[in-house]
């Protein structure tokens, strides 16, 4: 009997809705702040991952619109063919000097230079011990490397040497992977001891800085300035459409990393270079961070705050542990956690319920910006005693 070859995907379509993990956009007007105009009214925005207010920033808006009457909307190639600009030279310079690298190279995404660099890193007589939690992209990138995976639980440090001290000797090169700040828990990866256990078993260690850059560290370097681990050997990966409030990834480190990822990684020298615009708002935004400390300071502010009114108004509402602008707490169900969420928009309110398979457990997630004002932060709390 001949069967529709596609028939499946309806039928999984419905599975999804059963479950309560269908998902959708929601569409956001004019230009991103702390507050916007979703599907036609006005709500305070606790969903972005814009944490420095960057993203819809006059001086960005004017170095992209300069970049695209100067150099063209588009790159027009890959960078080892038609699409390399100064530009793009210029804003590898500017991470790897916020970085404190030797060098770095910019991707067209974060989530491509992931996949890119672990690829090119190992294959298949090699093994890579990922973080439970880590982000799909890295997640991904192991799977497409070909290499032996095994997962350790989530920022468990004794698995970790437990498992290396068991298949180490097994596999030619060894990598650790983990997200330096998990984007939807909120908590920080314990660097210091995965560094002494990396340098132990001669393994290579990767770390995603994407919700630490601009945000961690006296500088905005990230995670391992926070830690005071500026100067160690390892890879970092980040993306400048967070904190940087434009797009693409990129890869700081050795000088001989940064030149082997040219030559090898297959999704910087296969895909077209960011665009001029992108590269000129990125770099705008580094020149900031550099120059106005106080946009940090200020986001390090509002977390606090909003953390000291949770806690005194809703002693009963825990938090999950976080040591980031990411604030998240856990309902019972992915159908509560769409219920809360209309709630809170129904108060005007933009805090999306977050559902598996993107986490184990359906849960808020409230993302602080350096742009937030108090009485933002008040009606929040607010809308969730009234809930």
């Amino acid at each position: 009997m001949r069967t529709e070859p596609y028939a499946w995907i309806e039928e999984s379509l419905a599975t999804i809705h059963r479950a309560d993990w269908y998902r959708s956009v929601q569409k956001i007007h004019g230009l991103p702040g702390a507050t916007v105009l979703l599907e036609g009214r006005e709500v305070i925005n606790f969903a972005s991952n814009d944490y420095l207010g960057l993203a819809g920033d006059q001086r960005l808006i004017a170095a992209a619109t300069m970049a695209i009457q100067e150099l063209g909307t588009g790159s027009t190639g890959s960078r080892l063919l038609s699409g390399h600009r100064e530009l793009h030279r210029e804003l590898e310079r500017a991470i790897a000097s916020l970085k404190q690298t030797e060098d770095a190279i910019v991707f067209s995404s974060g989530y491509l230079a992931n996949l890119g660099t672990i690829t090119a890193l190992v294959g298949k007589r090699d093994l890579i011990l990922s973080d439970q939690y880590n982000h799909s992209s890295l997640k991904n990138g192991a799977i497409l490397s070909g290499a032996t995976i095994i997962e350790y639980p989530h920022c468990d440090v004794e698995a970790l040497r437990t498992k290396l001290s068991q298949q180490r000797q097994n596999y030619r090169r060894c990598l650790i992977i983990t997200d330096s700040v998990f984007s939807m828990d909120g908590d920080l990866c314990p660097l210091p001891a995965l560094l002494e256990i990396a340098d132990e078993f001669s393994c290579m260690l990767l770390i995603d800085e994407a919700h630490a850059t601009g945000v961690l560290g006296n500088t905005g370097a990230g995670c391992i300035e926070h830690f005071g681990c500026t100067g160690r050997q390892l890879i970092q990966i980040g993306t400048l459409s967070k904190a940087l409030g434009s797009l693409g990834g990129y890869v700081a480190g050795s000088t001989a990393m940064i030149d082997f990822l040219r030559n090898r990684a297959p999704t910087w020298i296969y895909t077209t270079a960011l665009s001029p615009a992108d590269v000129a708002a990125a770099l705008t935004a580094i020149k900031i961070i550099q120059q106005e400390p106080q946009r940090r300071i200020q986001l390090w502010q509002n977390v606090a705050q909003l953390k000291q009114v949770m806690q005194q108004q809703l002693p009963k509402l825990k938090l999950l542990s976080s040591s980031s602008p990411i604030l998240c707490f856990q309902l019972p169900s992915a159908a509560d956690a769409l219920k809360v969420g209309q709630q809170l928009k129904s108060a005007d309110i933009f805090a999306p319920a977050i559902r598996p398979p993107t986490v184990p457990t359906s849960r808020i997630r409230i993302s602080l910006m350096a742009t937030h004002e108090s009485t933002h932060i008040d009606k929040l709390v607010k809308a969730l005693s009234s809930i």
